[in-house]
C-alpha cells in the first residue's frame, strides 16, 4: 500500500529509508544520551518514557514524530548525534517543527555540513498512517511517499 503526504520542506532533500514512528514527543537528550556518552556506533533509543522508540535503532532511520520535547539541550544533542555519525536520515513532523529541533537540524546543516532532511506540517493523518518499518521516500518538494505492508 502506498500513500503520499505533502508537508513543508525545511531542509529539503531526496532520500528513502526505513521509518521509526512515535506518537509521543521525541526527547532528543533522553533518546541519544546513552549512545553518545558511550560513543557507540549505533544510536539505540534510551528514552524509557517513549514506548514507541525505546531500544530501537535510530541511526540513519527516518524519524516520524509530532514534535520534540525536553530541555533546551535538544538542538545541541541533535548536532552531537550528527557529529558522532548517529543522526537520523530525516525527521518528519506531523505538526510544525518546534524551535529547539529547528535549531539542531539547521545548525547541523550549517556548521557540520551534514543535513538531516526535515519536513514538517505533514498532518495527524500522516502520523496515523505511517508505521515503524515502512519504506519512506522523501522528495525535495516535501512530498513523502509511504509504502507499507497491507494491514
Amino acid at each position: 500500500m502506498t500513500r503520499q503526504f505533502t508537508g513543508r520542506a525545511l531542509l529539503p532533500g531526496n532520500t528513502s529509508g526505513e521509518a521509526v514512528v512515535t506518537t509521543h514527543g521525541f526527547n532528543s537528550l533522553a533518546s541519544y544520551k546513552s549512545s553518545a556518552l558511550k560513543k557507540s556506533k549505533r544510536a539505540i533509543c534510551s528514552d524509557q518514557d517513549n514506548p514507541d522508540l525505546y531500544k530501537k535503532d535510530l541511526t540513519d532511520k527516518i524519524i516520524c514524530l509530532p514534535q520534540t520535547i525536553g530541555s533546551t539541550t535538544g538542538g545541541l544533542v541533535l548536532m552531537t548525534a550528527v557529529d558522532l555519525g548517529l543522526a537520523p536520515r530525516a525527521m518528519l513532523f506531523s505538526r510544525q517543527i518546534d524551535s529547539l529541533a529547528a535549531a539542531g537540524v539547521i545548525l547541523s546543516d550549517i556548521w557540520s555540513g551534514q543535513r538531516i532532511i526535515t519536513v514538517d506540517r505533514l498532518g495527524d493523518e500522516f502520523l496515523n498512517y505511517v508505521t515503524t518499518g515502512a519504506l519512506l521516500t522523501i522528495s525535495m518538494d516535501g512530498v513523502v511517499t509511504v509504502t507499507r505492508e497491507p494491514d
